[in-house]
């Protein structure tokens, strides 16, 4: 752990390797292929003329040359035929396969490219899905970090229902706020210059936004009952961040390598925070362990509120995390992919 989605070049990632989209021959060829080929210089290619091509869904390694990954896995994904002729396993493989010679050469950090979103014609958004399932269902039991590199994104999401969920319930939440400011700018105004004014129109517009302010709510209710005895211990204890995230894992009873994991962050940084009681996260590291733990939004705003934030509905960022966790969906990954379409700080993965 952990994984991230990134936009770089492939070539450029200094990590231990790097995959290459590579076809059967591995030759080399157009896109991600020849990108990596010319970056290597010649002796990747020589190096592959031995190797005896490779099948789909396989992977072999070389060595990278003039790249600054110490090695080249190169996996052969399949070409579109519909889905219906084993493409999703054999996309499954490359990406298996690839972790599995990694891991056997003792690399800690790998990139992948998109592999048979291309040319092979392989639909986006089902290659992302399937990307990012194998690899996540790989790291649950290596401890390694991935990178996915993309160069474009809004491809890889908009197509699906849960895009357009978020980007309703992002519209729905930012027109509650609207209103709620230009009503209070006018009742300011009316309550200085005509005081029945003013109360007419909150008899007049108080159930109107009263009824705007509550429906996301009323749409995105939360999946339980929140914890009562865990609400309590979170507001009252004067404790920071860290000793608070400990406490919450006790309560939960996991692991610390269960939450760290879950909340797909690296277990250097875990190991951080737990040593130090004063410790300062980032924002996107609370919510990420916000999600690892499955908080209601009742118990998220408190862990926030314990590192010094709050949950701000003029932040897009803290109403995608807010969608997510009134709607009980508590995968990462998942929500990731969407804090990625829209340029957002992704959850876990970093330093801090």
């Amino acid at each position: 752990m952990p994984f991230e989605i990134v936009r770089n070049d492939i070539t450029k990632m200094k990590v231990d390797a790097i995959v290459n989209a590579a076809n059967p021959s591995l030759l080399g060829g157009g896109g991600v292929d020849g990108a990596i080929h010319r970056a290597a210089g010649p002796e990747l290619l020589r190096e592959c003329m031995t190797l005896g091509g490779c099948n789909p869904g396989e992977a072999k390694i070389t060595g990278g040359y003039l790249l600054p990954a110490k090695y080249v896995i190169h996996t052969v994904g399949p070409i579109w035929h519909g889905g219906s002729f084993g493409e999703k396993e054999l996309l499954t493989a490359c990406y298996r396969h690839s972790l599995e010679l990694a891991s056997a050469h003792g690399c800690e950090t790998v990139a992948f490219p998109m592999i048979s979103a291309g040319a092979y014609g392989y639909p986006k958004d089902e290659a992302m899905t399937v990307a990012v399932d194998a690899i996540t269902q790989y790291l649950n039991d290596h401890d390694l970090t991935v990178y996915l590199v993309v160069f474009g994104h809004t491809e890889f999401l908009t197509g699906k229902k849960l895009f357009r969920d978020v980007q309703e319930y992002i519209d729905d939440v930012y027109a509650a706020a609207h209103v709620q400011k230009n009503v209070e700018l006018t009742r300011e105004r009316l309550w200085h210059s005509d005081e029945q004014a003013a109360m007419d129109m909150d008899q007049a517009l108080g159930s109107v936004f009263s009824a705007v302010q509550a429906a996301p709510k009323a749409a995105y209710a939360p999946s339980a009952a929140p914890a009562r005895a865990l609400e309590d211990m979170l507001k009252k204890t004067d404790k920071g961040f860290s000793e608070t995230l400990m406490e919450l894992i006790d309560q939960r009873g996991m692991t610390d390598a269960q939450c760290y994991k879950k909340a797909n962050v690296d277990r250097k940084l875990f190991s951080k925070i737990r040593s130090n009681p004063a410790y300062k996260p980032s924002k996107p590291t609370v919510f990420a362990f916000a999600v690892s733990l499955r908080l209601n939004l009742s118990e998220t705003k408190n862990l926030l509120k314990k590192a010094g934030f709050a949950l701000s509905h003029s932040s897009k960022f803290d109403i995608i995390l807010e969608y997510f966790i009134r709607s009980g969906n508590y995968d990462i990954f998942e929500i990731n992919e969407v804090l990625f379409h829209y340029d957002m700080p992704l959850l876990g993965s970093g330093t801090n």
